[in-house]
């Protein structure tokens, strides 16, 4: 920033453009050019590129290129112009200098596709949200879903699906999350009129978000079951759907859905979206947990997420380990960050598991056991352990947790021979788990494969193939590159 202020104070007055704001302003003109060509030949991937080029720029925004923007896409006195251009900061001289060559060297060609005053209002939206001006963010945001209402136009989904994210954002940041429910209740109606199906996925996400937000998780469930379901057309948006899916089943206590939601959402997940596989990972590992399994060390030892789950593997092996006092230690000692990842509610579920994984410890390595140094064993610290030793391991039976029999009137636990684990249906099912996930991948790939329109009737032509490619070029270094900043 330094070096740029000294190129502008250093230069001849005849030549006043400074190196960073036209190449910035440069590139948004080649992203209006872009929206144009989407709006005109109705193709959405073109706008979706436009997109996913805005969010690379976007550490780049400053308010002398939003303005000048703004100058160069809208006319001047207009409604929006006007509004959006009073949330922009007045620049200095040196700025205003700048602006003004930059735009005479360029035709003001004013534009009245309403696609691009959209796109003005994410623009804007975008840099207040940067600033943390969150008050002026929520004023720009709500006039920028009015307007949007007002257009039924398939080409502005793209653009509005990012206005309701940083709408949603906006408030969220500021506390005001529940204000907006019935509003993003009228706009996912709206939507599904309009059959915006890009907008669907959006609003429905940001409503399960705001449900669970507050802990409305019955709701929620209610909300998912009854929207209407479709293929989906973002893959960010479903990996956030997956998430919340599995959040809910996971209160629910279905927690093998809720196993396959979370770790699809992981897997789907972008590389670049840590923050979002970390939580999905934390969700995962309790899942697991109360489910009886035992996470491998490899899921906490993944690159970047060390520190995050540090937390929930020293849980994992006091849960291994069967041992209630270490797991009341760690349960203690990460309560803070337990309740801000809003799982403490799960661990105290994990209890029970604790017990019943030290119990079963113990049925293998004593052929008999007295219930008193079962009760020593396991740790437990209530006022008749003995009776608390002999409940639980009626129920351990019961529920089939452990293979033995209780000996009630000399207070004992005789465990029976463990058999040949080959002579079960244990491998059976082991092996059609596996069959059935790779079967799942293999049918999702098949139905992401995408293939050029009506390309089984038309022979294109040398010129049109090398565009093509060249396309899918950019639109592959583009995705490869880009850094999801929505998660």
């Amino acid at each position: 920033m330094t070096q740029d202020v000294e190129m502008k104070e250093q230069s001849a007055p005849s030549n006043p453009v400074s190196s960073a704001a036209p190449s910035t302003f440069q590139q948004l003109k080649e992203i209006v050019s872009l929206i144009e060509m989407g709006a005109y030949s109705r193709e959405g991937r073109r706008i979706v590129r436009a997109i996913r080029s805005t969010i690379q720029l976007r550490r780049k925004f400053k308010a002398s290129v939003l303005s000048a923007f703004l100058n160069f896409v809208l006319l001047p006195g207009s409604e929006a112009h006007s509004r959006l251009s009073s949330y922009l900061p007045k620049e200095d001289e040196h700025d205003m200098e700048v602006d003004t060559a930059s735009s005479t060297t360029q035709v003001p060609v004013k534009h009245s596709l309403p696609e691009l005053e959209i796109y003005c209002y994410v623009l804007v939206l975008i840099f207040l949200i940067d600033q943390k001006r969150y008050s002026e963010a929520k004023a720009c945001s709500s006039a920028g879903i009015a307007r949007v209402k007002n257009l039924n136009r398939r080409t502005v989904d793209v653009i509005a699906a990012r206005l309701y994210f940083y709408y949603s954002l906006s408030y969220e940041l500021t506390g005001d999350l529940a204000e907006i429910r019935g509003n993003l209740l009228a706009l996912h109606r709206i939507a599904t009129l309009r059959h915006d199906e890009l907008g669907q996925e959006t609003l429905l996400n940001l409503l399960l978000r705001n449900y669970l937000h507050y802990n409305l998780y019955d709701q929620a469930e209610k909300l998912r079951s009854k929207a209407p379901r479709f293929e989906a057309h973002s893959n960010q948006q479903f990996c956030r759907y997956l998430f919340y899916l599995g959040k809910i089943r996971t209160i629910q206590l279905e927690y093998t859905d809720a196993k396959e939601s979370l770790l699809q959402a992981a897997r789907k997940a972008p590389v670049s979206a840590l923050g979002f596989r970390v939580q999905c990972n934390k969700w995962a590992v309790i899942v697991r947990l109360l489910l009886g399994e035992i996470p491998e060390r490899t899921v906490f030892m993944q690159k970047g997420m060390e520190k995050a789950l540090r937390p929930y593997f020293e849980l994992t092996n006091a849960v291994r380990i069967g041992d209630l006092k270490l797991f009341k230690t760690v349960a203690e000692r990460f309560a803070n960050t337990f309740s801000a990842d809003r799982t403490n509610n799960l661990i105290v579920r994990l209890r029970h598991n604790v017990i019943r994984t030290g119990l079963r410890n113990i049925s293998i390595s004593y052929s008999q056991i007295s219930l008193v140094d079962v009760a020593k064993k396991l740790k437990l610290d209530s006022a008749n352990p003995v009776a608390d030793a002999e409940s639980i391991v009626a129920k351990a039976i019961r529920d089939g947790a452990i293979d033995a029999t209780l000996d009630h009137a000399n207070g004992c636990m005789i465990s029976k021979e463990t058999g040949d684990i080959y002579s079960t249906n244990e491998p059976q099912i082991a092996f059609n788990s596996r069959i059935a996930f790779c079967l799942n991948m293999h049918n999702e790939a098949v139905r992401a494969l995408r293939f050029p329109p009506n390309s089984h009737k038309e022979k294109e032509s040398a010129e049109k193939r090398r565009e093509r490619q060249q396309q899918e070029q950019e639109l592959a270094k583009h995705i490869a590159e880009e850094d999801d900043d929505e998660f």
